[in-house]
Formats: C-alpha cells, sequence, structure tokens
C-alpha cells in the first residue's frame, strides 16, 4: 500500500529531493501527491516541477494563520494527502492544522532533540561546545520542536568546524535519515502515547 504525501516547505526544498528520488527508486513506500510552498521562489517548487509533482506557492499576505492554514487543508485534501512532510518550512502551524493532521506530520529539525531547539541550532551547538551534534524526524505538534522522537543520527562535531562546515555535514546526514525516518513511519504507523511511539507493525 501507497501513503500519499503533502510536502509544506519554504526553501530549497533539498530533503524533498532525496525524498523524491527514494520514491522513484521504489525504496519508500509513499508518494508525493502535492508540493505547498510560503515564498514564490522556494526551491522546492523548482524540485517538484523537475519531478512533475503538482506544487503551488499560496501567498500568506493577508491571511491570519488559521485561514491560511485552512488553504493548505484544503488543497492536501484534495490530493487525499495521508502524512503530511515538513521540510524547512519556516511557518508555525495552527493548532487547527496539527489537530486535522494529529500524529501524521513530520518535522526535520537539525539537532539532537530536545537539544538546541528553534532557530540556528549549528550555532547553539558551536557555542556550547558539544561533541556530537545532528537531526531529528519527530512528529509536530502545538509546541516548536517538541513533539515525540520518530527517528535520529548523529553527527560529530569536529575541533575546526565552522558554522558551514557542520551545517553542511548535518544537512546531508538529513539527505539520509529522512527518507528512512519516513519509511519507518509508514511501515511502522505508531501510535503516540505520551513523548513515546509505540510501533504497529500492521496495516494501518
Amino acid at each position: 500500500m501507497t501513503t500519499s504525501l503533502g510536502v509544506i516547505s519554504s526553501g530549497r526544498g533539498e530533503n524533498l529531493r532525496y525524498i523524491l528520488h527514494e520514491e522513484r527508486a521504489g525504496r519508500l513506500p509513499a508518494r508525493v501527491r502535492i508540493v505547498l510552498t510560503d515564498q514564490p521562489d522556494a526551491g522546492a517548487l523548482r524540485i517538484a516541477k523537475e519531478f512533475c509533482v503538482p506544487c503551488h506557492f499560496i501567498d500568506p499576505s493577508n491571511h491570519r494563520r488559521e485561514e491560511y492554514d485552512q488553504k493548505l487543508i484544503a488543497h492536501l485534501e484534495a490530493e487525499g494527502v495521508e502524512l503530511v512532510v515538513l521540510t524547512g518550512y519556516m511557518r508555525i502551524l495552527s493548532s487547527l492544522f496539527v489537530r486535522r493532521y494529529k500524529d501524521r506530520i513530520l518535522n526535520i529539525h537539525p539537532a539532537l532533540l530536545p537539544s538546541f531547539r528553534g532557530m540556528d541550532a549549528f550555532s547553539q551547538a558551536l557555542e556550547y561546545g558539544v561533541k556530537w551534534t545532528g537531526t531529528t524526524v519527530h512528529i509536530v505538534d502545538e509546541d516548536v520542536d517538541h513533539g515525540p522522537i520518530v527517528y535520529q543520527r548523529p553527527v560529530p562535531v569536529l575541533e575546526n568546524d565552522t558554522h558551514d562546515s557542520l551545517k553542511a555535514r548535518i544537512q546531508r546526514a538529513e539527505h539520509k535519515a529522512y527518507p528512512h525516518a519516513i519509511k519507518m513511519f509508514i511501515e511502522g504507523w505508531p501510535k503516540v502515547q505520551g513523548r513515546k511511539l509505540v510501533w504497529q507493525r500492521e496495516e494501518k
């Protein structure tokens, strides 16, 4: 059974590219049905067109947050989306959206949560002096970078690391981690119990 994905992005969209590579290679039991962005020049739009995936820029101007999210929901529902995947989406989802897709929204964060939540996790890791950081795929709840963890991939912090070198290494880890986590999620379709996931192996 193939799970229908909807991707929402604000930026370069490179994680989308690797998700689509895995999908088209037959290694991901999913199909990206639609890509939505809040930026007219988002790289995710270009990548979606490259892979012939329907995509739309939805202008957030003059919309309250819930009104905007209603527009997103309408597009996702029209495509029968079952799992929402955020790739560098910079807007905070409303409670309305989170409730509509409860426990069916995934996000990727460039740190080993719960460490270094929020913006610029690369600088946070360097300033704190940690020896390891990484990337986390988690379920989205109504708090920022907070929901139950699906998958983590560690990345070492080297003595001579700069912001850019650490960022590049974490992004390479993300390209592997996100498709892997989506596959895990679809095949196990976990139930959320508190902060933990109980994995099921039968069909959802």
